[in-house]
């Protein structure tokens, strides 16, 4: 009896102090309100329904079928899953480190108090920007076999012309190049924001002692800009398994689903194939990948911040 009074006491005890709060921020709450119902519409329904759609066999017309899991074998399944799947793989290795190494080495040369570094962040950052369906268009006319400004520059210097598009591996190169182009300026940005942070009294100190340009770098540096680095390899890592625009324009998944990747993928088979139960069981497939590996990356990210703290102190 006395523990039924107590429950009950805390009981109206909290429901007494939720009335309080809520009349005194009763006007945050109806700010908050329109974002609130946005996120359950646009974001919490879709992820929801998609769920329920993974399990039901649906053209989009005729009334959903309940199968259970048939969607998720018949993708395991599937030849063309694990190419698209391989694909984006290859994809994500060869963006990401070629864009965190190339956004350094620039990032580097930047934070030598060049004249003008305002001028060229924002330059670099205008492929960030740019709309990724334009990119796409630019690019494809770039790769272009007959009139591409590449194959123009290689047979005025005398190389054979590259079929940057009906190649399944040149294509795949060529979207790898546009990935790391339109990547490129939001890396290097980060980057140069951690290099400025770098202790100039650290890298002093390790000049007086004789180390070079190299040493410092490697035994300074480095350490302190993991933290950012490890940043932008889970931004690129996220991006690059999210990668739709630039394989759908350049060839709809290219020759021999050369460059079909996981949402391509997805597209094809919801909008192309009316398979819209197979479609959402891809996107939780994807989301499962991107999730685990995320996870994986944020305790790894989470372990260097804090050896760098104490390298720093």
């Amino acid at each position: 009896m006395r523990l039924m009074s107590s429950r009950s006491l805390a009981t109206v005890e909290r429901s007494s102090t939720w009335r309080r709060s809520f009349r005194k921020y009763w006007p945050a709450y109806l700010f908050i309100l329109p974002n609130f119902v946005g996120v359950v519409v646009f974001l919490l329904f879709p992820v929801l329904f998609a769920l329920y759609m993974s399990l039901q066999n649906w053209d989009g017309v005729t009334t959903p079928q309940f199968i259970g899991l048939s969607n998720f074998r018949n993708i395991f399944g599937d030849d063309i899953f694990w190419r698209a799947l391989r694909n984006t793989v290859v994809y994500t290795v060869l963006t990401v480190p070629t864009g965190i190494v190339l956004s350094l080495a620039v990032a580097s040369l930047l934070n030598q108090r060049v004249r003008g570094l305002s001028f060229f962040r924002a330059a670099m950052f205008v492929p960030v920007v740019t709309s990724a369906l334009a990119v796409a268009v630019v690019w494809k006319w770039i790769f272009d076999y007959n009139n591409g400004l590449i194959n123009d520059v290689l047979s005025m210097i005398g190389f054979n012309q590259i079929p940057w598009l009906s190649d399944p591996a040149w294509a795949m190169i060529g979207l790898a190049m546009i990935g790391v182009w339109q990547g490129f300026g939001f890396t290097t940005v980060v980057l140069v924001a951690a290099l400025q942070n770098v202790p100039q009294s650290l890298l002093e100190a390790a000049s007086i002692d004789g180390a070079g340009a190299w040493r410092r770098f490697r035994s300074i540096t480095l350490p302190l800009i993991v933290p950012a680095v490890l940043f932008v390899s889970i931004t690129s890592f996220i991006s690059s398994f999210q990668v739709f625009a630039q394989a759908y324009y350049i060839g709809n998944g290219g020759p021999d689903y050369g460059t079909t990747v996981m949402n391509l993928l997805i597209f094809q088979r919801a909008f192309q194939q009316n398979r819209f139960g197979e479609a959402s069981a891809l996107a939780y497939i994807l989301f499962a990948i991107i999730f685990v590996v995320t996870m994986v990356q944020l305790r790894v990210s989470r372990n260097a911040t804090n050896a760098a703290s104490e390298f720093e102190v």
